[in-house]
Order: structure tokens, then C-alpha cells, then sequence
């Protein structure tokens, strides 16, 4: 999937939970934020170091992960 490079899985940073560029900032949060009506212009001010790719990669993966299915295991 194009932009998923920018998404870090690291169990040393923030648990191991899918961030941003292994920076401390979750998908979860810029989704979060997103969803709250914090528009990406000011989601750049409040974490300067981010970019906008970044923000598309987060909605990127939040989409991919949203269609993903979980199976469950049958055990006997």
C-alpha cells in the first residue's frame, strides 16, 4: 500500500502501537484529532515536526487496518 513506508511499528515506541515515522505520535492520535474536526493545518502547528504526508499516511493505514478482517481460530 502507497504511504504505509512513513508508518513505524517499533515495541520500543509507544508499545509498539503504529505511529508516525517512529516519532511518539500514534496514527491513533492524528485520527483522533482528525475526527475531533482539527483540520491537518492545525495538526502541522500543534506538531511542527510532522508533514502533510504524514497525515495522508495516517488516513492511509487507518483505511487499510478499518478493512482488514479478523478471523477467528477455531480450537478443539
Amino acid at each position: 500500500m502507497k504511504n504505509l513506508e512513513r508508518i513505524t511499528l517499533n515495541p520500543e515506541v509507544m508499545g509498539g502501537k503504529p505511529c508516525i515515522r517512529g516519532l511518539r505520535v500514534t496514527v491513533g492520535t492524528i485520527i483522533g484529532l482528525l475526527a475531533s474536526g482539527i483540520v491537518a493545518e492545525e495538526i502541522l502547528k500543534m506538531y511542527p515536526y510532522l508533514q502533510q504526508e504524514d497525515i495522508m499516511a495516517a488516513l492511509s493505514y487507518a483505511a487499510w487496518r478499518s478493512e482488514e478482517m479478523e478471523v477467528p481460530l477455531v480450537t478443539a
